[in-house]
């Protein structure tokens, strides 16, 4: 039996992507820091398709600890499909951003994604039809301002997961790496970014994409032989492209 894992799933984009998976009629390894709001989602796929296994995980992934305990933890499951979706923003000057909230945040963003990629490519990567998704950022490509660690992380993901997969390709391995990079997206993401107690995009947000559209645009990319695949910050249209960062290969003696 395979399984999709797909971190960060308990709202938004890991939420819908899960039930866009369970469509497909994917087993689940659903994964977040809130326990109800994972039981309630597993409910709701198992009223789609009650011959689905679905599997929960209550973990706060930027615990180092914990997140090899939630990788050692899965040892017994055959995994077809990793999706490293859990993250967070921030909005604020550099000199002005909370440290706390900050090293969360790289922790979560970048180390947890790191080593749960790492990982996975190590006992997966020779595996026919393997893919890893990491979920990026349009900030990922782009600065914005009072978002400027935030979209550093997100760098980090994209370049990572575009050198990820340009290194699987040039060693013919069967795994594909590939980098999701939303917009602005109705999630919890500003209210968190902000720390808002509410935050209505309708309004406040001239284009945004839902997060059950951004998990269809999940689905085009897991389908397609592309690499990366970017909302466009001006027309929120969605493409499906090759790696954007230029990749030199290291030269042998």
């Amino acid at each position: 039996m395979k399984y999709t894992v797909i971190t960060g799933a308990s709202s938004g984009i890991g939420y819908e992507t899960a039930l866009a998976f369970a469509s497909r009629g994917k087993n689940l390894i659903i994964a977040a820091r809130r326990t109800e709001e994972l039981e309630t989602l597993k409910s709701k796929i198992v009223e789609m398709n009650s011959d689905l296994d679905v599997i929960i995980r209550t973990v706060d992934l930027s615990v180092t600890a914990s997140v090899h305990e939630f990788y050692e933890s899965l040892r017994n499951y055959q995994i077809e499909t990793w999706i490293n979706n859990a993250g967070f923003g921030n909005f604020a000057s550099v000199g002005e951003q909370n440290l706390n909230k900050i090293e969360t945040m790289l922790q979560l963003n970048i180390q947890a994604l790191t080593v749960l990629s790492s990982l996975y490519v190590r006992d997966y990567a020779e595996v026919e039809g393997t893919q890893i998704i990491n979920v990026s950022s349009g900030g990922g490509y782009v600065i914005v301002a009072d978002a400027v660690t935030y979209c550093a992380t997100k760098f980090y993901v994209s370049a990572f997961t575009e050198g990820l997969a340009q290194e699987l390709k040039g060693k013919e391995a069967a795994m594909r790496a590939k980098v999701l990079a939303p917009a602005a997206t109705e999630t919890e993401f500003a209210k968190r970014s902000l720390d808002a107690d509410e935050f209505q995009y309708e309004g406040s947000i001239p284009k945004f994409h839902t997060a059950k559209e951004m998990a269809g645009f999940l689905l085009d990319l897991y389908d397609s032989q592309n690499v990366v695949g970017i909302v466009n910050g001006e027309t929120y249209e969605f493409q499906l492209r090759d790696p954007i960062y230029p990749y030199v290969t290291r030269t042998r003696n």
